[in-house]
């Protein structure tokens, strides 16, 4: 399992309960300082001949943070050495990963290529520390899936390149179901039946983490209920309606009810909870799912979450750490080449990176066939939900205003607050950061 994928997901799809707090990919800080620059494998320069090879090429870094699974880092670093046009050298990078990204823009070494949660942040784009790729990705960006991608398109420039895929499900126990004599959910009304229906004095109903929820289910609410974060012209929230505040009211009741499991043994995040019997149903990530499978074979299924009030829709968190060329590097032109070379003429090297270190989706949707572990059951569902129901971050979506929805839903839920005036300070609070990031 993939801690930084998953801190990463979190955070970018605006998910966390203190998402400020908890980063992209990767959120908690507290982590070690960056380890020393390694060296990806290629030819030496310490000789004559090598010198005059390295200079006929031009020298460029690349960074990734630092992933849970076991073998990524020496996939990457094969990947760079594999590149004939340039030398790239990979830095692999323990630590508060989003810190130093935003610290190294700030000096004259950059990283001439970086990756990043869902693209380049607003403040990074504005203050021109990255490339406009939208010629470098060309025709090809239609073939990522358009929740993945979006994030990374501002003013209809793609600012990134997607690498893979992370996202999220609800994880249900089929025989617990079926004893119950309840179907998987589709809609939240059915969520809440069906968790009273399975939930025991041994097993809990419905898990989304030691929080009730309140967390990794915050956009949910959102998109569920037929909204999105912000409305068509990105001028305020989107969701500031009556069947919002209805939802939330729902929600709130569920929170209550015995048929929601409030703690379990490890987090949202982990499968354990789920595995070990604590819960019928659980919320978590698709990087659970070879745990999920080697423990309970076929006796579970995956569902998006469903869909809230009569306007609503299922739907499904999606992330994607994405390549970033920084416009001060020694030659962005070469980075650019190179991003194209990898993540999106060199599909071979696309599914290998999300298919052999864990679960994860391509980027690519027509690339997901590809991957054994999407060709059937709950990994070639989760690709579905990806492609038709996934949604992700809105760049105008800020730290401070999902501050300030976190605080609302806080309060809604716990302290019986009145959605009307809670939402209406939500709004209040994006119409100002709207205001000055564009300002």
């Amino acid at each position: 399992m993939s801690v930084s994928r998953r801190r990463f997901l979190a955070l970018s799809g605006g998910l966390a309960a203190s998402a400020v707090g908890v980063t992209a990919c990767g959120s908690n800080t507290g982590r070690p300082e960056p380890a020393a620059p390694s060296s990806a494998s290629g030819p030496s320069s310490s000789s004559s001949s090598g010198a005059a090879s390295s200079a006929a090429k031009p020298n460029l870094s690349q960074w990734y943070h630092e992933y849970g699974e076991e073998g990524v880092e020496a996939a990457v670093k094969k990947y760079a050495a594999a590149y004939d046009k340039a030398k790239v050298t990979v830095k692999w990078n323990p630590g508060e990963y989003e810190k130093l990204v935003a610290a190294a823009l700030l000096t004259d070494k950059v990283p001439d290529v970086f990756e990043y949660g869902n693209g380049p942040s607003l403040d990074m784009i504005k203050a021109g520390q990255v490339v406009d790729l939208t010629d470098t990705v060309g025709a090809a960006a239609e073939e990522f899936a358009a929740p993945v991608i979006a994030p990374m398109i501002w003013e209809d420039k793609v600012w990134a390149i997607p690498q893979t895929v992370d996202m999220q499900m609800l994880y249900y126990r089929k025989s617990a179901l079926d004893k119950a004599g309840v179907k998987p959910p589709t809609t939240l009304t059915e969520l809440i039946d069906a968790a009273k229906a399975v939930q025991t004095k041994d097993i809990g109903g419905f898990f989304a983490g030691n929080d009730g929820g309140l967390g990794v289910l915050g956009a949910l609410l959102i998109w569920s209920a037929g909204f999105e974060y912000l409305n068509d012209d990105k001028t305020g929230i989107g969701f500031n309606d009556p069947a919002m505040y209805d939802g939330l009211k729902e929600f709130a009741s569920f929170n209550k009810s015995n048929g929601l499991l409030e703690s379990a043994s490890t987090d949202w995040f982990s499968p354990a909870p789920f595995i070990n019997g604590e819960t019928a149903m659980q919320w978590s990530g698709l990087w659970v799912l070879p745990e999920v499978e080697d423990a309970l074979n076929d006796d579970f299924g995956v569902v998006p979450f469903p869909a809230i009030g009569s306007s609503g829709r299922q739907a499904v968190p999606t992330g994607a750490f994405s390549a970033v060329v920084s416009a001060k590097g020694v030659d962005p032109e070469a980075a650019k080449a190179f991003v194209k070379w990898l993540w999106v003429d060199k599909e071979d090297f696309q599914v290998d990176f999300s298919n052999s270190y864990g679960t994860h989706i391509p980027a690519k949707t027509a690339l997901a066939a590809q991957a054994d572990k999407l060709a059937g059951g709950p990994g070639k569902d989760a690709t579905k939900f990806v492609a038709d129901l996934g949604h992700g971050p809105d760049l105008l979506w800020t730290p401070a205003t999902q501050q300030s929805y976190t605080g609302a839903l806080s309060n809604i839920v716990k302290k019986n607050a009145d959605p009307r005036a809670e939402i209406a300070k939500v709004a209040s609070k994006a119409q100002q950061e709207i205001k000055r990031v564009n300002g």
